[in-house]
C-alpha cells in the first residue's frame, strides 16, 4: 500500500481520497508550487496536512483566523499528529509547548496568522526550525478588492522567496480574476501547478424566498430543523440580537455574534458553537471564515449577501461532512438598494465598482432564476451541470409568463418622471393613486398614470424587484435611491427584446413549512441519537468540539451499518487508528451492547487484512498450545510475535524462525500451522 493511502486510513480514517485530492497531494508532496481551488467541504486541509506528514521538516500553515487554526490543530492532535499554532490567542503554556515541540523536532505542522509575518523575528524562526513548505489557506484573502482582503497576505510572497521553499495555496472562492491575482502576489507571476476541482456542493439544498414577514420566515425555517446546528446571517448588528432573542423565545438555543461585541464574548460564542450540538448562531459576516465545524446542517440568510462569492462561501459552511444540508436566502427590494449603495459609495475605482455590480447582478439573477439554481450558480464559476434536483426550483418549477408589457409600462414611468423617484411613487402613478406627491408634481397627467391598474401594489413591487434582479433598473445613490434605467433596458423599451417574469414571486406562496430532510431512516434515528449523546458526553469531558470525537457523517454511517466488531468499526469512514483506539470500544458498546474488549495489540490491526490473519494464527496456536495430542508442555507466542507474523507474512519456516520470539521449539510446534494459515489468506 502506498504510504500516502496508508496514512490516509491510519491517521485520518479514510479508505480513499475524495475526487481531486490524490493528484493535489502528489504535487504538494513532490514540492511543486501549487494552487488548488476546491469547493468548501471538498477536503482542502487534508491536501496540505497529509503531505506535511510525508515530507521532512516543518510545514508552516498561514491561516486567516485564530478559531480556524485552533480547530484544525485540535483535530490533528486528536488524530495523533504533532501540530501547534502560534497566535495571539495562545496562553503562555500553549506557546511554551509549541516552542518545546519545535526545539525537539517533533512538530510537523505550525499554524500562524498572516499578521505574524510582520514580526522581524518570524523569518529567523522559520529558517531555524527547518521549514520545508508553506501552505496558505483561504488564499483569496490576497485579493485587494476581494470580499475577505487581508493586507498581511501580501507578505507571503516575500516569505516564500526568503525561505526558498515550495508554496501550496488553497481556496474555495476564486473566480478567474482572483486566481490571476493570487498567481501574481504569491508566486511572482510564475504559474504554479493549478488544480480546479469544481465548485459543486451537491449535498446542499439551495433555496431563495422573497421577504414576506422575514422574521416569521426564519423562525419557520428553524422550527422544522430544531436541534440541528445552524447559522443565520443578517446584514446588521442590531438584527442579529433581535433575531437571536426571537429564536430563544421560540424554544431554540440561539446566540448572536457581530464585530461590535467584546472580543472575549465573541470567542465564547465560537467555543459554544464548536462544542454544543444544536446551537444556532445569528451573525453578521464577521462570523464564519474561521469556523471549521463540519456538521452545520443549515444556513439561512435573513438579508441578501453582498455578492455571489459571499453567498457561495457562506452557504458552504453547511454540510462540510458531506451529509445533507439546507439553505434559505431571503431577499427584497431594500436589500438590493442597500447592496447597490454599498458598492457605489465605496472607495474602489470605477472599474472595480462596475465589476462588483456585475457580481451582485449574478447573485440577483440567481435569486430571480426561472430554472435550476445550481446550474446558474456553477455557470458563474465556469462550470456546466444538468438540473440538480436539489434546489427549490427543481422541487417546484416556477410558472413564468410574458411580462414584457408590464416591464415597458414601468420603464416608461421611470423615464417620464426623469429617473428621479423610487418604486413607491412610481407604483402610485401606475396604479392611478392620487397622492399629494403625485398631484403636486403633476404626475396624474402623465400618459402612464393609471395604466397599471390591472395589478395591485404587491404585484407591482414584485415586478420592480424582478426588474432590478434582471438589471433593467438600478437605484442611484447620488439621487437618494431614485431608479434609473440601464443600457440593458433599452431593447425592451423599443420592443426588441421580451421579458419573462416568474408568477410565483408575484403572490404569497402560503405558509407551508418546508419539510426537513432526515439524516437517517426512522429505524436508525434512535441509534443515531444514542451515538450523538455518547459523543457529546465524551466531547464535554475532554472540553473539545463534538466533531473532534467523530463527525455527523461518521455517526450516520455507524447508525446505518451497525458495526459489530472493532474490525467492522475500523472500516467506517472517519475512524482512523488513533480514534479507533480512543473511542472504538465505547461506541461499539452503544451499537452492539457489551462486547468483549479486544487485546491492544490486536486492536492495532483492526480493519486490516493482518487482523484477520492474526485471528487465524491465534486459533492455530490455541489448537497446539499443548501439542497435537494435548499432552505436551504448555507453549505460546506473545501477541507481539503474532502481530509481526501477521504483518510480515513469512513464506517459509526459515523466514518464520527469524521473527523475534519464535525459537526453534515454537517453530517446530506452530510453524506448519502458521504457514498454512498464511497461505489460506493469500
Amino acid at each position: 500500500m502506498p504510504r500516502d493511502t496508508d496514512l490516509l486510513k491510519s491517521v485520518f480514517g479514510f479508505d480513499a481520497f475524495r475526487p481531486g485530492q490524490a493528484e493535489i497531494v502528489t504535487a504538494v508532496t513532490a514540492g511543486e508550487n501549487t494552487l488548488a481551488i476546491m469547493p468548501t467541504g471538498g477536503g482542502k486541509s487534508l491536501c496540505f496536512q497529509l503531505p506535511a506528514l510525508l515530507r521532512d521538516g516543518v510545514t508552516v500553515v498561514i491561516s486567516p483566523l485564530i478559531a480556524l487554526m485552533r480547530d484544525q490543530v485540535r483535530a490533528l492532535k486528536a488524530a495523533g499528529v504533532e501540530a501547534g499554532a502560534l497566535t495571539s490567542g495562545n496562553t503562555d503554556e500553549e506557546t511554551d509547548e509549541v516552542f518545546a515541540a519545535l526545539e525537539q523536532g517533533r512538530l510537523k505542522l505550525l499554524y500562524m496568522a498572516p499578521e505574524r509575518l510582520a514580526s522581524g523575528g518570524t523569518q529567523t524562526l522559520l529558517k531555524r526550525i527547518g521549514t520545508s513548505m508553506i501552505a496558505v489557506d483561504e488564499a483569496h484573502c490576497v485579493s485587494q478588492w476581494g470580499h475577505d482582503f487581508r493586507p498581511d497576505y501580501l507578505r507571503i510572497g516575500d516569505l516564500r522567496r526568503a525561505l526558498g521553499v515550495p508554496l501550496a495555496a488553497f481556496t474555495a472562492t476564486a473566480d478567474e480574476e482572483t486566481r490571476d491575482e493570487i498567481v501574481v502576489k504569491l508566486f511572482d507571476g510564475q504559474a504554479p501547478r493549478t488544480f480546479l476541482h469544481g465548485f459543486d456542493r451537491p449535498n446542499i439544498h439551495l433555496a431563495f424566498a422573497v421577504k414576506d414577514s422575514p422574521r416569521h420566515q426564519i423562525l419557520d425555517f428553524a422550527a422544522s430543523r430544531k436541534g440541528q446546528s445552524g447559522i443565520v446571517y443578517s446584514a446588521t448588528r442590531a438584527k442579529t440580537e433581535t433575531l437571536a432573542q426571537a429564536l430563544r423565545e421560540a424554544g431554540h438555543q440561539a446566540v448572536s455574534y457581530h464585530a461590535g461585541m467584546d472580543r472575549d464574548d465573541r470567542r465564547d460564542v465560537e467555543r459554544q458553537f464548536q462544542q454544543q450540538d444544536g446551537l444556532i448562531v445569528v451573525a453578521t459576516v464577521a462570523f464564519g471564515m474561521g469556523i471549521d465545524k463540519p456538521d452545520i446542517r443549515w444556513v439561512a440568510h435573513a438579508d441578501l449577501p453582498k455578492s455571489i462569492e459571499s453567498y457561495y462561501q457562506e452557504i458552504g459552511r453547511a454540510g462540510r461532512d458531506g451529509a445533507p444540508a439546507e439553505t434559505l436566502t431571503l431577499f427584497g427590494p431594500e436589500d438590493i438598494r442597500l447592496r447597490r449603495a454599498q458598492i457605489d459609495e465605496g472607495l474602489a475605482p470605477p472599474e472595480r465598482r462596475a465589476a462588483d455590480h456585475g457580481r451582485l447582478n449574478t447573485l440577483l439573477g440567481l435569486a430571480e432564476a426561472q430554472g435550476c439554481r445550481r446550474q446558474r450558480l456553477l455557470q458563474y464559476f465556469g462550470e456546466t451541470a444538468e438540473p440538480c434536483g436539489n434546489c427549490d426550483l427543481c422541487d417546484t418549477p416556477p410558472e413564468v409568463f410574458d411580462g414584457t408589457v408590464d416591464v415597458m409600462k414601468a420603464l416608461s414611468a421611470v423615464l417620464r418622471t426623469d429617473e428621479s423617484f423610487g418604486a413607491g411613487h412610481l407604483i402610485d402613478i401606475l396604479t392611478g393613486r392620487v397622492t399629494d406627491k403625485v398631484r403636486d408634481r403633476g404626475h396624474d397627467g402623465l400618459p402612464t398614470f393609471g395604466v397599471g391598474q390591472d395589478h395591485d401594489k404587491r404585484m407591482w413591487n414584485a415586478i420592480f424587484r424582478q426588474m432590478m434582479g434582471l438589471d433593467l433598473i438600478r437605484p442611484d445613490p447620488t439621487r437618494h435611491g431614485a431608479l434609473r434605467i440601464t443600457e440593458k433596458a433599452h431593447p425592451v423599451l423599443r420592443g426588441e427584446e421580451p421579458v419573462q417574469l416568474r408568477r410565483d414571486t408575484l403572490k404569497a406562496r402560503g405558509s407551508r413549512r418546508p419539510e426537513v430532510k432526515r439524516m437517517v431512516s426512522d429505524e436508525d434515528e434512535p441509534l443515531l441519537s444514542a451515538l450523538k449523546a455518547k459523543r457529546r458526553a465524551l466531547a464535554e469531558a475532554a472540553r473539545v468540539p463534538a466533531y473532534v470525537v467523530f463527525t455527523d457523517k461518521t455517526l450516520i454511517e455507524m447508525a446505518e451499518t451497525r458495526p459489530q466488531t472493532l474490525d467492522d468499526m475500523a472500516r467506517i469512514g472517519g475512524v482512523g487508528a488513533k480514534k479507533l483506539e480512543s473511542f472504538g470500544q465505547t461506541f461499539l458498546e452503544v451499537i452492539a451492547g457489551d462486547t468483549p474488549a479486544m487485546h491492544p495489540t490486536r486492536r492495532k490491526l483492526a480493519g486490516r487484512a493482518a487482523g484477520t490473519l492474526f485471528d487465524r494464527l491465534e486459533a492455530a496456536q490455541a489448537a497446539l498450545i499443548r501439542g497435537e495430542d494435548g499432552t505436551g508442555k504448555y507453549m505460546s507466542c506473545t501477541t507481539t510475535t503474532l502481530r509481526q507474523i501477521a504483518e510480515r507474512r513469512p513464506a517459509a519456516l526459515s523466514d518464520l524462525a527469524r521473527i523475534a520470539g519464535m525459537g526453534e521449539q515454537k517453530v517446530d510446534r506452530f510453524g506448519a500451522a502458521f504457514i498454512a494459515a498464511i497461505e489460506e489468506e493469500e
